[in-house]
């Protein structure tokens, strides 16, 4: 498996043509206290880049953006009844959705882990 990130700090972990999607460690610390989760929901047709979900936190409204594009496959029910679950693992049981690829070479233009630390750190 292998993990992707954006500039708009969401990750695609990628297992063959599925990836799971959630926002990164640094985007739920400036969010602050996670109180809502908005979904896309199974059979959604995603294009990279377009707002598919929306994060509510005690400090803003943050729209999660697709990293590519494909069809939603999955969402992650446990954040209707615990949201924090981004707030405590951002980037594992707090995933948002799952998503069958329509188009892999879309991942050749997001970042690695390493790159990514090295955008954050510049912010």
């Amino acid at each position: 498996m292998t993990t992707y990130y954006t500039r708009e700090h969401e990750w695609i972990a990628v297992n063959g043509d599925t990836g799971t999607v959630g926002i990164t460690g640094y985007a739920q610390e400036q969010l602050g206290d996670i109180t809502f989760v908005e979904l896309p929901a199974a059979g959604d047709t995603l294009t990279k880049g377009a707002a598919v979900s929306v994060v509510d936190s005690v400090k803003a409204a943050s729209d999660v953006f697709t990293p590519v594009s494909g069809t939603v496959v999955e969402h992650n029910s446990a954040l209707e009844d615990t949201p924090e679950l981004v707030n405590t693992a951002a980037e594992t049981d707090g995933w948002l959705f799952r998503i069958s690829l329509s188009q892999k070479g879309e991942l050749d233009g997001l970042m690695d882990a390493d790159a990514y630390r090295t955008y954050t750190d510049s912010l």
